[in-house]
């Protein structure tokens, strides 16, 4: 499958190109991103080379969808379609770096990838799940943002910094109303 490239009102979302090595490498030296999501500790300058690498193959094989969140030309994140499945089954993953947090630009981007992801001219997909270590609170009130539902806790379920970890889970389907509703691990 051929990279697609998505527009926003005020984003871009393409393949991760080369010359966002150095932008990945600096964002990934934040702890939330170190501690919140399976990136290599440290986070070296090879490992954003093949991060940008292992997104350009996962366009080709269709397994892992990844496109780099940029506004007016500057990196700010990844969101990403994972584990494809080719029987309509996805799971969404995202990151900002820091200096872009705050400003709507994650649920901004995720909810085009999700309209993508959904339709016959895209992914095709019917589910698609979310994952978070357990306290991610920032990614799951995106993900209920986005109108996710929460469906449990799964226990050592995901690798973290210190071993396996307990993470939140929640899925949404292609038919559920995308309004956001209560998750009982989130203070409303």
């Amino acid at each position: 499958m051929e990279p697609v490239t998505l527009r926003t009102g005020r984003l871009e979302l393409s393949a991760p190109r080369q010359d966002d090595a150095a932008a990945v490498f600096a964002a990934c030296q934040d702890e939330s991103i170190r501690h919140n999501t399976p990136a290599p500790t440290p986070f070296t300058h090879q490992d954003a080379d093949a991060l940008i690498a292992k997104a350009h193959e996962g366009w080709h094989t269709g397994e892992h969808l990844v496109w780099a969140v940029r506004e007016r030309d500057v990196f700010c994140g990844i969101v990403g379609l994972y584990r494809v499945d080719g029987r309509g089954s996805g799971e969404l993953g995202y990151w900002l770096a820091p200096t872009a947090r705050g400003r709507g630009i994650l649920t901004e981007a995720a909810t085009a990838v999700l309209a993508w992801g959904f339709s016959d001219d895209g992914a095709a997909l019917h589910r698609i799940e979310w994952h978070a270590v357990a306290g991610n609170t920032p990614s799951a009130r995106v993900a209920r943002t986005l109108g996710f539902r929460f469906e449990g806790v799964r226990r050592a379920a995901l690798h973290g910094m210190t071993g396996r970890v307990d993470g939140w889970a929640a899925a949404l389907l292609r038919t559920d109303d995308r309004s956001p509703a209560r998750w009982p691990v989130l203070a409303d």
